[in-house]
């Protein structure tokens, strides 16, 4: 802890020094590993002088005949509980990246118009995840059904350790309810897949050959039309050919800053492709074979109809009203997948 509250210091210093940006690499690799040490330390701290607080209201609590400072206590242990659960959390993100904030990519897969509306869906979750967590989020490119919601959308979330929470996401999700869109009412099951890659700083050592190995393709953004509708191609799809990994932005109507946005995504991609070879489950499910729909594997089920529940197929967590999770109460299943993880290894 001291030598990181050093380096801590040390940066800021620098940060604090005329001429910091003047290598802007080297600025921008100390950015991020001061806000990757802040994410460690600030917890630690904060834990440190809780319990600092909690040994004086302990000796106030003896000559306090009020009950005042034992109620104190009681809100402070609690206070601490909290603390140390999230640190037991952060101790299970142990990978550099984990600190990283993410791009959250959403594909509808068989069941068609309902697999667009499941799609977006499932969009609006991860939005409203990020609301409630206090952070950013920023949409970067989205295709729309024919009939309703999405074919595929890419989402940017900005703040510590989401990575780390929403890498157990990865894969297919399966939706089963009476479908909005069947003028017979029958029950449809609806397959969408979620993918999730670290936003890695850009500098990071990735062996791209930008010149031949990557494909560059501007189309025109999408939206709603009218006098705002966008009339120049200024949307950038980058296609990594010898893996076929693809990565687009239309958020700006600049096509300079969606190629620059486009080409992070794309590096953070390549880079999650090669630490997923050390785990093959990983890899397999972010590949481009995986089958979305009947005969894959879905991480998770939803059930609408006839009963309610949503079930992890791998932690086996299992929790009996959908709405709460898909208004965004997922962070059950996301501990729940850091534990088992952490007890598959």
């Amino acid at each position: 802890m001291l030598g990181k509250q050093r380096r801590i210091e040390t940066i800021n210093a620098a940060m604090a020094g005329t001429g910091f940006w003047d290598n802007q690499d080297n600025a921008r690799a100390m950015v991020s590993e001061l806000r990757q040490l802040n994410a460690i330390a600030k917890p630690l701290s904060a834990l440190v002088a809780s319990s600092g607080d909690m040994q004086v209201l302990i000796e106030f609590a003896a000559d306090d005949d009020s009950g005042e400072s034992e109620r104190e206590l009681a809100q402070l242990v609690e206070s601490v509980q909290e603390q140390l659960a999230a640190l037991e959390l952060q101790e299970m993100m142990g990978d550099p990246e984990d600190v990283c904030g993410a791009y959250v990519t959403l594909q509808a897969g068989e069941g068609g118009t309902d697999a667009a509306d499941w799609a977006e869906m499932l969009l609006r979750m991860y939005l409203r995840w990020a609301e409630e967590h206090g952070f950013a989020a920023e949409e970067l490119d989205r295709s729309p059904g024919e009939e309703a919601g999405i074919r595929n959308a890419t989402i940017a979330i900005r703040g510590s350790y989401v990575f780390g929470y929403l890498k157990g996401e990865i894969g297919v999700h399966r939706l089963i309810r009476i479908s909005p869109f069947d003028s017979a009412a029958r029950r449809q099951t609806s397959f969408a897949a979620v993918d999730v890659t670290p936003e890695v700083d850009e500098n990071v050592e990735i062996d791209v050959d930008w010149e031949k190995d990557v494909r560059v393709d501007t189309y025109r953004s999408g939206g709603a039309g009218g006098q705002h509708v966008n009339k120049t191609d200024s949307a950038v799809r980058l296609t990594h050919i010898p893996t076929g990994v693809v990565a687009a932005c239309q958020s700006e109507r600049s096509q300079t800053k969606n190629k620059s946005t486009a080409k992070k995504m794309l590096i953070a991609k390549l880079f999650q492709i090669e630490r997923d070879k050390r785990e093959a489950e990983l890899a397999a499910k972010r590949g481009s074979k995986t089958k979305i729909g009947f005969g894959g594997e879905p991480v998770r089920h939803y059930v609408l109809n006839p009963d309610q529940f949503v079930k992890d197929a791998r932690t086996g967590l299992r929790v009996g009203n959908p709405q709460p999770v898909l208004d965004g109460k997922i962070d059950e299943f996301l501990e729940a997948y850091l534990r088992w993880k952490l007890g598959k290894s």
